[in-house]
């Protein structure tokens, strides 16, 4: 996952996948609920908008698994750019890993037909560098999938005001990932520049040349995960987060920790 750091990666480092694991089909694996829904819903919008044949594919960030579907990866030349050297050597998937910062590192015009920027954008501090550099490295139609988190919901209100460390215990304990922390591991530290904020992304997208062709809003997929790990604790969660829902004004629903997007190239 890209995520800052003080290093100065100006010169990226182009590290190969070994052929026999380039074609690993690592998919994101989403309990099931409204974020899984939503990302096979996104898959139908690949499917249908996409190019046939052979795809040139970025991920921006990506780590060691793929949230593209097995027929799409399987057809994909896929180039993934990320800051952490620990993300990029346990990538089993791409076919290339540069290790490189996403906000300055740039392609050719014109040469991917998509661009997943998948849990990435919350942690970069340029999140507007990040996407015009996107925009500019997509071919004509081409795509950008954006999943991340809604920092104004409960669960990301409480992510930004909270230490990391926090995160931390809540990904061994709560999660039960007990190497949560380590190096190469998540949680990493989230940033949450105001264009994480989805107006904010719609309309600097549509002030860029992107459309947006795909977007929802759905329940923190740590909502499910609690209550089928934790239920005594996610019941308190759903609690509060129904208190909150009934006195905050205009329908707001603070469950709703995170969104897809999909942007297309004008």
């Amino acid at each position: 996952m890209n995520k800052p750091a003080s290093i100065d990666f100006a010169t990226a480092t182009a590290i190969q996948i070994p052929a026999a694991s380039a074609r690993t089909q690592a998919l994101h694996d989403l309990v099931p609920g409204e974020a899984r829904d939503s990302l096979l819903a996104v898959h139908d919008v690949l499917r249908r908008e996409l190019p046939q044949g052979q795809l040139t594919t970025y991920e921006a960030g990506g780590g060691s698994c793929s949230v593209l579907p097995p027929e799409l990866l399987d057809r994909s030349k896929v180039t993934v750019v990320d800051i952490d050297e620990d993300q990029v050597r346990n990538n089993t998937y791409a076919d290339e890993a540069i290790l490189g910062d996403v906000q300055t590192y740039s392609f050719g015009r014109e040469t991917f037909d998509l661009v997943i920027c998948y849990n990435v954008i919350e942690h970069l501090p340029h999140v507007d560098a990040a996407l015009l550099n996107f925009r500019d490295a997509l071919k004509s139609g081409g795509m950008i999938l954006i999943g991340a988190p809604n920092p104004r919901s409960l669960s990301g209100v409480v992510t930004k005001y909270s230490p990391h460390w926090f995160h931390v215990w809540f990904y061994r304990n709560i999660r039960g990932i007990k190497d949560a922390g380590l190096p190469g591991e998540p949680p990493f530290p989230t940033f949450f520049h105001p264009l994480v904020t989805l107006p904010r992304l719609e309309a600097f997208a549509a002030a860029n040349g992107l459309e947006m062709i795909y977007r929802r809003e759905v329940e923190s997929p740590r909502y499910p995960e609690m209550r089928r790990r934790k239920p005594l604790f996610a019941a308190l969660v759903d609690t509060a987060a129904a208190v909150m829902n009934a006195v905050l004004p205009g329908g707001i629903d603070v469950r709703r920790g995170d969104y897809h997007v999909i942007l297309r190239k004008r």
